[in-house]
C-alpha cells in the first residue's frame, strides 16, 4: 500500500495563511494514533501464539532485558502508571510467567521477576520483531531511522510538556 494512501495519511498543507490546520489529515497526532492502532492489530495476531497481549509483551520485553525489577521501575521504563501496570503484571502472574514479591526491606515495594516459563518464552518471542519488520515493508535501515525520529519526537514532546506545565503554574 502506498504510504500516502492509507486513511489518515498526512497531506502537505497549502502555503496559504488561511489553510485549515484543524483538518484531521493534517494532524501528526492522528497519523501516530492510526499507525499505533495498525501496529496493535498486527501484534494482536502475532502475539496470540505466545498467549500475550501487546501491553503484556512490553512488560516481558523489559523483564527479558533486566529481570527482577520493582514495579515502580518497570512502570517508569514503560511509561505506565501503577493503575495500568498492576493488572498487567497480575495477569502475567496468573499465566505463570512472572512472580511478584514484596521487599523485605520496604513492604510498599513489590518486585517482579520472571519464572522459568517466562524466561523460556523469550526464545519463542525472537520471531516477533522479524514478523513485525516484514509487516511494515520497511528494511532495517528504515526501521532504525524511524525509531530514531520517534525517539527525537518523544523527547521534544516531553520537553514541551514540562515547559507547558511550568508555564501553567
Amino acid at each position: 500500500m502506498d504510504r500516502e494512501s492509507y486513511p489518515g495519511a498526512m497531506t502537505v498543507p497549502p502555503a496559504s495563511p488561511d489553510a485549515d490546520w484543524l483538518r484531521l489529515d493534517r494532524q501528526i497526532c492522528f497519523s501516530l494514533h492510526a499507525a499505533s492502532r495498525a501496529f496493535n492489530g498486527v501484534y494482536r495476531v502475532i502475539l496470540k501464539d505466545l498467549g500475550l497481549t501487546y501491553p503484556q509483551y512490553l512488560v516481558m520485553l523489559v523483564l527479558w532485558e533486566r529481570d527482577d525489577l520493582p514495579v515502580k521501575k518497570l512502570g517508569e521504563q514503560l511509561r505506565l502508571d501503577s493503575g495500568t501496570l498492576s493488572p498487567l503484571v497480575k495477569r502475567l502472574e496468573g499465566a505463570g510467567l512472572v512472580r511478584r514479591e514484596r521487599s523485605a526491606q520496604d513492604e510498599r515495594s513489590v518486585s517482579v521477576r520472571l519464572t522459568g516459563e517466562g524466561a523460556a518464552l523469550r526464545e519463542r518471542a525472537l520471531e516477533v520483531p522479524r514478523r513485525i519488520m516484514s509487516a511494515t515493508g520497511f528494511d532495517l535501515g528504515e526501521i532504525v531511522d524511524l525509531r530514531a525520529r520517534l525517539d527525537q519526537l518523544t523527547a521534544a514532546l516531553d520537553a514541551a510538556a514540562r515547559q507547558e506545565a511550568r508555564s501553567a503554574r
